[in-house]
């Protein structure tokens, strides 16, 4: 293990002409500048060591696919929503016409309400990574044994809410520590830690890390403003080697790459969408959902930004396109090119779920606090169909050949017919399922969050079950 709090690199100290200098004399800057000193303020840009990212080699497999491919089409590569377009698409898969539970075994302990962590199978399905949001990691088999666990620094605050992204063997995660860690995912052991200090003082990093030609692209989370930062770290070393601090609110998403657009977008609790062109990382646009003049809610950050149109899931890019939803209630399709509303699709409630996208059918499926699910042309915004889930969706959709897979706030698990919307089936579990379901060699993965009382009462909040991790298996 290599805690990089202790690395010789990290004597250099961020305190000079570093990325955490460029953050400390931003928020210096913004604590104690008047509101005409800070209006021109756009973000800080810091590029240390970084050395331009080469995307050949992802434009070249998606030109030459015959058909859809996951990007990286890389055997030794995986991360959440199934690659950098964050698609959550598994054409490959068949969901069983009835299912029971293989295994299951406690994961989930703290009631925070973020969407957890998503199990994630290594490229070669041998072995399943599940991060909790206890700060531990447990490595399993497909049928459920136990390879390793790790217990981590993130344990000391709310955990693991992200996914691993894995690359050549090396699982890359951060916490709500505001670290990153690496972890090799044959023996468990730490590799490296990069720490809150060496993120300019993050307290979490809740987004799911990109990976690109050596280097890993995430979102750190800050207090005292609110704000946010996305970070490129050298994936051999931990080092952070650029940063973006123009973030305001503690984004949660987890960016997206487009290489043949040249794009990387994600999205923050201030509403905004922000983009930036790939892989120069110069920034492109931003757009303000909410409204004309953008969300009235309660005023944060000093009067910098509102609530009331935060934007918590991940974007998906396809189609020369962005593929977003807000807490203002509506879904939108934004042109990549400029950030350009495209058309929008009004749900009525707040939307906070990570998009599914089949990028052969060109149909994206999202869902939201008013229970249902929804499939929409992506070129039009069409509404296909709706289904009807009981609870709030604020997790990961699926696709795959024939069927939707979402979790619901009502405990439940569910199979949808992707044609139609139909129940195919259903699975009662404890928790809110807020985890993607992950299909694999007939396997389905997913986790819940704990069992609470007193959750939204003034009264102690008491766990009554901790949220499991499950397999579920064909019912035969």
């Amino acid at each position: 293990m290599s805690d990089r709090a202790a690395d010789p690199r990290a004597d250099a100290d961020h305190d000079g002409g570093t990325a955490a200098a460029a953050r400390v004399t931003r928020r210096q800057l913004l604590g104690t500048a008047g509101t005409a000193g800070i209006v021109g303020l756009a973000g800080c840009a810091d590029r240390r060591y970084r050395s331009r990212t080469d995307c050949s080699a992802i434009t070249a497999a998606a030109s030459d696919a015959d058909g859809y491919v996951p990007l990286p089409a890389d055997d030794g590569t995986s991360m959440f929503r199934r690659g950098l377009r964050r698609y959550g698409y598994y054409p490959e898969e068949t969901v069983p016409d009835a299912v029971r539970v293989d295994w299951s075994f406690s994961t989930n302990r703290i009631g925070h309400t973020a969407a957890k962590s998503t199990p994630r199978p290594t490229p070669d399905g041998e072995t399943v990574l599940v991060a909790s949001d206890t700060g531990r990691i447990d490595a399993v088999t497909p049928t459920g044994e136990k390879r390793w666990h790790l217990e981590t620094g993130a344990g000391r605050s709310l955990g693991f809410h992200g996914t691993p992204a894995i690359v050549d063997g090396t699982a890359y995660i951060g916490g709500y520590d505001g670290a990153l860690y690496a972890v090799d995912i044959a023996s468990g052991d730490l590799q490296w830690r990069t720490t809150a200090r060496e993120f300019g003082g993050a307290i979490a990093i809740g987004s799911s890390p990109a990976y690109v030609d050596g280097t890993l692209y995430l979102l750190a989370e800050y207090s005292d403003p609110a704000s946010g930062t996305l970070w490129a770290v050298d994936a051999a070393t931990g080092t952070p080697v650029w940063s973006d601090d123009r973030l305001w609110g503690m984004p949660h998403p987890s960016p997206a790459i487009d290489c043949e657009a040249g794009r990387l977008v994600t999205g923050s609790n201030d509403g905004v969408v922000y983009c930036w062109e790939f892989p120069s990382l110069e920034f492109a646009w931003s757009f303000q959902a909410g409204g004309e003049g953008g969300p009235d809610g309660k005023s944060m950050a000093g009067g910098r930004f509102n609530l009331g149109a935060q934007i918590k899931g991940t974007i998906p890019v396809y189609d020369g396109a962005a593929f977003v939803g807000s807490w203002d209630g509506r879904f939108y399709r934004l042109d990549l090119a400029d950030g350009s509303e495209e058309w929008s699709f009004d749900t009525g409630d707040v939307v906070m779920s990570n998009p599914a996208i089949d990028p052969e059918a060109g149909i994206v499926y999202v869902g939201g606090d008013d229970h249902h699910v929804y499939a929409l042309e992506t070129d039009t915004g069409e509404e296909l169909w709706s289904a009807d889930v009981d609870g709030h969706v604020i997790g990961s959709i699926t696709a795959t050949a024939e069927t939707i897979l979402v979790g619901s706030y009502d405990t439940h698990l569910y199979a949808l017919d992707r044609e139609t919307g139909d129940q195919r089936w259903r699975v009662a579990n404890r928790g809110h399922v807020t985890s993607g379901a992950i299909p694999r060699d007939g396997r389905i993965y997913y986790a819940e969050r704990g069992v609470f009382s007193n959750y939204y009462a003034d009264e102690e909040t008491i766990l009554e079950e901790p949220g499991r991790a499950y397999c579920l298996v064909a019912d035969e």
